[in-house]
């Protein structure tokens, strides 16, 4: 008979192997600590794999002691981490989504501008170069370009605007030699060039001619789009201007080029720093003449809404590519509105005035710049822009990268 040997107080016995086998057949009993054991077991392995097993969380002193709720649905069990907050974030915004307007004059020195802090009127030979190629490493291959007249090529008609060698147009041929993939913006407007401050003529009773304004608004167009421009903005808000731009366009064979109109633009009091960076304000009135000292005749009414959708469908309906709302953060709803009731893409300008409000509150120490900003960004993008003007467009692409 195979046996083993088992040792028995101080004594050897030989254990038959029936025997042994009888036992080894025996399963254990589960008892109530065998469970216990096993639940405390597998909740040490779950906190090494999670790593919280170093942890020893306690409530702070005076927290009351309460039942679980009786919930079924909690929404914070999908905000628990980084990761599952990524996994399901619903609104994302990159550098392509970006466009970096540029300040330019006729000179060789970039000029700061007081009221917007570390933004410059760039020389259009050098400082232009720089700052587009600097927006470019950091994925920012859009821009569009706003001029400093000098006062005199300034006059009441603003002829300056379609002048093949204007200051605009040199830029784009130097732009599309340097960078031909670059997506380049232009503004449609008389104001840089309007020696009264306004987007359009202004008559001496004050009136600013609408059809009048579209004839030069057109050249304008076409004069940008001959020398390079991919895109042309009218900011003007004159009526009926961007059917006519894109038939003049069509005829002097520009069908390729775009069309991003300001379809919402406000009447603001956002724009304060804008002006001054082009000195484009309007002018005070003078004897036997009457000029406006602010546009809104042909700006929209801030208290308005409805009226942002009637723009809407009329630039849908004459050939717009792409519709903007101006200013931005005020007008959320607007953007909303627009992406609503259109399947056009939908552009925010997020305005100077904006800029210069984070910028004066991030210097005081009273905002976190680079969250105060990206935050904007992305409640633009969740309103519904597919496109942002934002002076920080080099400065957020660089955030999002992770650079401080």
């Amino acid at each position: 008979m195979q046996g083993s040997f088992v040792q028995k107080g101080a004594s050897v016995q030989l254990r038959p192997a029936s025997k042994i086998s009888a036992v080894r057949n025996v399963a254990p009993k589960k008892t109530v600590k065998t469970t216990v054991v096993a639940q405390a077991v597998a909740e040490a392995e779950y906190a090494v794999r999670t790593g919280t097993a170093a942890r020893k969380v306690e409530n702070p002193p005076g927290t009351p002691i309460v039942p679980p709720q009786d919930i079924l649905s909690r929404p914070r069990r999908n905000r628990r981490s980084s990761s599952i907050r990524g996994a399901i974030s619903e609104t994302h915004v990159s550098p392509a989504n970006l466009i970096l307007p540029v300040f330019i004059h006729d000179g060789e020195k970039n000029i700061p501008i007081s009221s917007m802090p570390n933004v410059d009127r760039l020389g259009w030979r050098h400082g232009l170069l720089s700052s587009v190629a600097e927006a470019r490493s950091y994925g920012v291959n859009s821009v569009v370009l706003f001029p400093k007249t000098p006062e005199e090529l300034k006059t009441r008609t603003g002829e300056e605007a379609f002048n093949p060698d204007g200051l605009v147009q040199r830029s784009i041929r130097l732009l599309k030699d340097k960078y031909p993939d670059l997506e380049i913006y232009t503004d449609v407007a008389l104001d840089p060039y309007n020696s009264d401050g306004h987007d359009g003529i202004v008559r001496d009773d004050g009136v600013i001619l609408n059809d009048e304004t579209v004839e030069f608004l057109c050249r304008q167009a076409v004069s940008q789009a001959r020398a390079g421009a991919d895109c042309v903005s009218p900011s003007d808000m004159m009526d009926g201007r961007v059917g006519a731009i894109r038939r003049a366009l069509d005829r002097e064979g520009f069908s390729h080029v775009s069309i991003m109109s300001y379809t919402a633009k406000y009447a603001s009091a956002y724009y304060g720093p804008f002006r001054d960076a082009l000195a484009s304000a309007p002018k005070a009135g003078q004897e036997h003449r009457v000029i406006p000292s602010n546009k809104k005749t042909y700006q929209q009414d801030p208290a308005n809404y409805r009226e942002a959708l009637r723009e809407a469908r009329l630039d849908e309906a004459e050939g717009a590519d792409i519709m903007m709302v101006k200013p931005g953060l005020p007008y959320l709803d607007v953007i909303r509105l627009l992406r609503d009731n259109s399947s056009l893409p939908i552009a925010a300008y997020h305005v100077s005035g904006e800029y210069a409000m984070l910028k004066a509150a991030a210097e005081r120490g009273w905002l976190d710049e680079r969250e105060a900003v990206l935050e904007a960004l992305m409640s633009f993008r969740r309103a519904g822009s597919d496109i942002i003007l934002t002076y920080y467009a080099t400065q957020a692409a660089k955030w999002m990268a992770g650079e401080d």
